[in-house]
């Protein structure tokens, strides 16, 4: 054998041995972020009739769409939806229109036009009916869309669900905490009042806010009666209750139990206000897993 000859062969053979190695380094690498539950978050654009939906989507089994508070961007639920997807839940966050890249008319609607949005992205899906948690604003939307679609609802979770009627006060504080047009301090005052505990950090809340879905949301809240919604058709229900919300003051706590009887669970979480997402998230999920396995 020549001497070029021996020298191909021996530089093949490391080439291999290089091969071999490197492909021997990854399998033994332990699991990176697109292994994980959150790396399987995907996000797409969701399209019916005149209607486009920014869809972000984690995790794999039963179907949890969670819907974040008014004027609120659905990141908010960035840590909560991660802990469901690694509890098994396949957890879907439809950003209101008007949020993110959500778009769809926004004047002339009523809560039925947003209920539609949500019945849209659970059917689409072809995995049965979901649970469907409404953070403040977004249980009503929750309510409505059991009510109008109830083929599609297994149950309802009320995040921080303000009592039936609450001070008129408090509708300041909503509009001060969402009107990017103020100043940081006015929001964050308003923020502290209405929304977050003193121990809490209220400025995670200065950022996140959708000024046209906010506006959409009270034109859909106006022109729609509480009682088309406020039932929830005949789905079982579960009351997350932050114990400092101002929203719903401790001689509330039980009403939605009061009204609606066996079909309703009150868990009350320590430690938090009407923000409650960003507050308590562990304890959050713990109610919503525990509850589900009921069901």
């Amino acid at each position: 054998m020549g001497e070029r000859m021996r020298d191909v062969i021996c530089r093949l053979r490391t080439c291999r041995t290089i091969v071999a190695l490197a492909t021997m380094w990854v399998v033994m690498q332990p699991p990176g972020p697109a292994a994980s539950a959150e790396g399987e978050r995907s996000r797409e654009i969701v399209r019916y009739d005149n209607v486009e939906i920014d869809l972000i989507a984690e995790g794999r089994g039963p179907l949890i769409v969670m819907l974040p508070s008014r004027g609120r961007d659905s990141e908010d639920f960035d840590d909560v939806a991660s802990r469901l997807a690694a509890a098994g839940y396949r957890v879907l966050r439809p950003q209101p229109r008007g949020a993110g890249k959500s778009i769809g008319p926004l004047e002339g609607i009523r809560m039925q036009d947003l209920a539609r949005d949500v019945a849209h992205v659970i059917a689409r899906e072809k995995a049965g009916p979901a649970v469907i948690a409404g953070h403040a604003y977004g249980n009503w939307v929750a309510r409505m869309t059991a009510t109008d679609h109830p083929a599609l609802v297994r149950g309802v979770v009320l995040m921080a669900a303000a009592a039936k009627a609450y001070p008129e006060e408090l509708r300041a504080v909503v509009q001060q905490a969402g009107d990017t047009s103020l100043p940081d301090e006015q929001r964050l005052a308003a923020l502290r009042k209405g929304f977050f505990l003193p121990t809490h950090d209220a400025s995670v809340w200065l950022r996140g806010w959708a000024p046209a879905a906010n506006k959409a949301q009270s034109v859909a809240a106006s022109a729609t009666k509480q009682a088309e919604y406020w039932h929830a058709g005949t789905v079982p229900m579960l009351d997350l209750v932050p114990d400092g919300d101002p929203f719903k003051p401790k001689e509330r706590w039980n009403e939605s139990r009061e009204e609606f009887g066996a079909r309703v669970s009150v868990v009350v979480i320590a430690n938090a206000s009407h923000a409650l997402i960003p507050e308590q998230p562990g304890a959050v999920v713990d109610a919503i897993v525990a509850w589900i396995a009921k069901l």
